[in-house]
């Protein structure tokens, strides 16, 4: 479980996959991990030890591709790290919600259209059960969706929100804003508050999330992490 050092806003996946999210990814000892057509995400404890790395291995298994988000870990031998992306953590606590008719909620029928924005536009992790997390709300304009936003990390009182994108016809339109100030009122309606994480190099995304409201938490990494060949099985 979550050590008593560890800060679950610092922390988000393992805050979530031994909490809210539980049912979504498997846990051994401390080390956690989504089902892998939910999320590549995985979570360790906050200072993690030799035994840590060795269950992830596990829960992952040889030559598998997991992505951390935190502090940033070294990992130890015989892991590879594939890739590593700065981010950002920001609180939504200060933005202002707003329901929003023009927008609208997706459901089921909308997983192809879902899948489709994201490809075309790149927001980060998708799966083929990524939109079970939560709620996704979307614009479509001539019956064809062009922007999204939804939920996906939950942890005690706080819903990240995640897969904001917009399809490139339809940019600077707004439709970004209108659709994070949508999720985050339906966040806030059900007693959370909201946040997210952006790359620490997309600065047009940042100014709009400060012009919302939001404000920086603390900065964030995302290594992409391939786990060793010979990892045993179990």
């Amino acid at each position: 479980m979550i050590g008593p050092m560890d800060d679950p806003m610092a922390n988000p996946v393992s805050a979530a996959l031994h909490g809210p999210l539980r049912a979504f990814g498997d846990r051994r000892g401390r080390a956690v991990r989504f089902d892998p057509d939910v999320s590549p995400f995985a979570g360790l404890p906050a200072e993690p030890g030799d035994q840590d790395w060795a269950d992830l291995a596990v829960l992952a298994g040889p030559g598998e591709t997991v992505v951390l988000a935190g502090p940033g870990a070294v990992p130890p031998q015989g892991w590879e790290v594939v890739r590593a992306l700065d981010g950002v953590q920001m609180d939504g606590a200060a933005v202002t919600t707003a329901t929003d008719p023009g927008i609208v909620e997706l459901g089921v029928g909308d997983r192809t259209a879902m899948a489709a924005l994201v490809e075309r536009t790149k927001p980060g992790p998708w799966g083929p059960r990524t939109a079970e997390l939560g709620t996704y709300l979307g614009v479509r304009r001539d019956g064809e969706l062009v922007a999204m936003a939804g939920e996906r990390l939950r942890i005690p009182g706080r819903t990240e929100i995640s897969a904001v994108c917009t399809d490139p016809s339809a940019r600077g339109q707004g439709l970004a804003e209108r659709l994070v100030r949508a999720v985050a009122a339906r966040i806030v309606a059900r007693g959370d508050l909201p946040m997210l994480h952006a790359s620490a190099v997309n600065e047009p995304a940042l100014r709009v999330y400060r012009r919302m409201g939001f404000v920086l938490t603390r900065p964030m990494r995302f290594d992409l992490l391939r786990t060793p060949v010979g990892t045993p099985a179990g």
